[in-house]
């Protein structure tokens, strides 16, 4: 039997790749043909180079929702790339596109519709991003982590099911974890993340609180690309990365609690793993608001706390910590009742049967 051919699509920040990746991973490449569509220099080339896929890079323009003279110069690269993926994938000749959205998505879906290819798209967070409101037209499929983002699309074509989670993250090993951070394995572990590209000022913060943290729990410090403070190096119980690649299922695994943003990928890994939470999004004045929402859907729901980046400071980080450190129980209780680890499962299920 000949392989079918799908393209993924999705970029502009690693929330919108890392999805498509954990879907790659699990395809049986006997039966597939994987190819992936992204801009020509975005964080998705970077990913998607290093588990060696054929990748297409393609103009795209940045999105907007208000008024901006670039928006006129970036029509022009939106159309461009509308070209660029349609030449691409009457190439590849795709019997399938997914998309995770992010704007380079815009111009593979348009494409893909005028050759009649079908499209599936993924929205991660409680409210549709601009990309997949516009995506959402063309769709022939739309999936949705979160129950509320369903009110945002066309019920006949939409169905809930999570977030698709790397299967590898859910495999990790705490004494692994524990041996290659050199950590005790008595103490407890909390990791902090601040996304692909860290926070300022949880960093900051972290940092200022270093000398009362570390009397109780060893620190695992994400703190972003160009972010590790060489003068901390040497802090017994505190470890800082720029980011942790093949060895983070082990960290994970070793974590008791994680201090988290609030992206929608990142927060249903944690809520697979039944990992405790400290979630501070995004303010939206960095943001449409999105991070927001999904941390008090997450809050409502019993799986985390949430602290406004405007509240944080040492006294406050260091109280929630200790607030999540004696609810943690109750929130492991909660996550115990989700069923996240099937959502790669039902998507896998909704590909092969395409």
């Amino acid at each position: 039997m000949s392989k079918k051919t799908i393209v993924f699509t999705g970029g502009g920040s690693a929330g919108h790749v890392t999805p498509n990746i954990a879907i790659i991973n699990e395809l049986n490449k006997n039966d597939w043909d994987i190819h992936y569509i992204g801009s020509k220099k975005g964080i998705e080339k970077e990913l998607i180079n290093k588990i060696e896929l054929p990748y297409y890079g393609i103009s795209s323009g940045k999105l907007r929702r208000y008024i901006d003279f670039e928006n006129i110069i970036d029509m022009f690269r939106v159309i461009k790339g509308c070209l660029d993926a349609r030449r691409a994938l009457k190439k590849i000749k795709p019997s399938l596109v997914f998309s995770k959205g992010g704007f380079v998505s815009v111009p593979v879906i348009i494409a893909a519709s005028t050759l009649k290819i079908p499209i599936f798209i993924h929205e991660s967070d409680m409210t549709p991003g601009l990309a997949n409101k516009i995506s959402q037209r063309f769709a022939t499929k739309i999936f949705t982590s979160f129950e509320e983002a369903k009110n945002y699309f066309p019920k006949n074509k939409t169905t809930v099911i999570g977030s698709p989670i790397r299967k590898e993250l859910l495999n990790g090993s705490r004494q692994k974890g524990i041996e290659f951070l050199n950590f005790k394995s008595y103490i407890p572990i909390l990791t902090i993340m601040g996304g692909s590209l860290g926070a300022k000022k949880i960093n900051e913060t972290v940092r200022e609180s270093l000398q009362d943290l570390t009397k109780k729990y060893q620190i695992v410090h994400l703190c972003g690309k160009g972010n590790v403070d060489e003068n901390l190096k040497n802090i017994q119980g505190y470890k800082q990365f720029e980011y942790i690649h093949d060895e983070l299922a082990d960290v994970l695994a070793a974590s008791q609690m994680i201090i988290t943003r609030g992206g929608s990928n990142a927060i249903f890994e944690f809520l697979a793993l039944h990992k405790p939470m400290l979630i501070i999004p995004l303010t939206k004045n960095q943001s449409r608001g999105d991070q927001i929402l999904n941390a008090n859907s997450f809050k409502d729901k019993g799986f985390a706390l949430m602290m406004e980046e405007e509240d944080l400071t040492t006294k406050s980080l260091q109280e929630s910590i200790e607030e999540l450190q004696t609810k943690k129980d109750f929130f492991i209780t909660n996550m115990n009742s989700s069923n996240q680890s099937e959502a790669l499962d039902l998507l896998l299920e909704e590909i092969n049967s395409n």
